[in-house]
């Protein structure tokens, strides 16, 4: 049985964060196909006007919406929720992410780091708002979708705003780690709470536009930029088959909560399966330091009905 066999997601809401283009798209098409609905959460609606059409040219009377998640303003999240419009959600994927170029530290609405706010604060704060819904629907999952950038970095718990040491791909690096420190750690905490939930960890491997097949008018790509990426597809593969991890670990009813699901070869190409996630990524104390950190800078903490301080800065130790 190949992996995209057998497994069919009818009658289950999953929502996809960044869904218009990349990965985030890809996962949502596949979701489509299984028989999901699929919320495309995106901050920008006439690219997800885009990809909607996309995915209903592809597939077959396919249940795919749209909502507005804008992860860089943490304020505007309770309304995106609202306008899910549902009584529960089976899946939501946590997918979206920026990197940024340059040597510019650039700022959230709310004033953090805007790398660090939108791949991880804006997920960790997502959920928590999510909470009542993934609770309603039996056995949901929340997908965090880390990357392989974050092998090579450590988190500095004193500096997760990178105020102190700011170079763009090694705060992307690191916000990619917090992100899949949340995911284990959100697994523990369910665990302890014995909900009926699983927090499972992917990441995509080496996902290149050049070996991605088009899907115009979102991405098209060039006979140069075919020919120019056949050699790399010895080692890595294009954003359709890097969301197979995603799309596995929402439909596989085998997967269980605080596991780690990549391509086979060498994590960078290949059928998903699952690895042994590097100490760093799951650390016990730096997860709960960087918990406590991020409910202080959203002011809400995944399924913990106790109050959170207001706080503008996370705490130092």
């Amino acid at each position: 049985m190949t992996w995209e066999s057998g497994y069919r997601a009818d009658g289950k809401t999953v929502l996809v964060t960044g869904a218009n283009t990349g990965i985030g798209y890809f996962a949502a098409e596949q979701l489509a196909a299984a028989g999901a609905t699929v919320v495309l959460g995106c901050r920008d609606a006439g690219k997800a006007e885009l990809a909607t059409a996309a995915i209903r040219a592809r597939v077959d009377r396919a249940r795919v919406h749209q909502v507005r998640v804008d992860l860089a303003n943490l304020e505007s999240l309770p309304a995106t929720v609202d306008a899910l419009g549902v009584d529960a959600l089976d899946a939501v994927v946590l997918n979206a992410g920026v990197l940024l170029s340059g040597p510019e530290r650039r700022l959230s609405a709310q004033g953090h780091e805007l790398m660090f706010a939108t791949n991880h604060l804006g997920h960790f704060a997502l959920v928590a708002h999510l909470a009542p819904l993934l609770s309603a629907a039996r056995d949901s999952r929340v997908i965090t979708v880390g990357s392989f950038a974050a092998r090579s970095e450590q988190l500095d718990l004193a500096d997760l705003e990178s105020e102190h040491d700011y170079r763009s791909k090694r705060t992307y690096g690191r916000s990619k780690l917090a992100q899949m420190l949340f995911g284990f750690e959100l697994d523990r905490r369910l665990r302890r709470l014995d909900a009926e939930m699983a927090s499972i960890v992917v990441h995509p491997g080496g996902a290149l536009d050049a070996l991605t097949p088009a899907r115009p008018p979102i991405f098209a790509r060039t006979t140069a930029q075919r020919l120019t990426g056949l050699p790399a597809g010895l080692a890595l593969h294009g954003k359709d088959a890097g969301a197979h991890p995603i799309v596995r670990a929402v439909l596989d009813p085998d997967i269980s909560g605080g596991e780690l699901w990549g391509p086979r070869v060498f994590g960078l190409r290949g059928q998903p399966h699952r690895e042994t996630p590097r100490p760093h990524m799951s650390d016990l104390d730096t997860a709960a330091e960087l918990w406590t950190a991020s409910a202080a800078l959203t002011g809400v903490d995944p399924f913990d009905s106790a109050a959170v301080p207001d706080s503008s800065h996370a705490p130092r130790r």
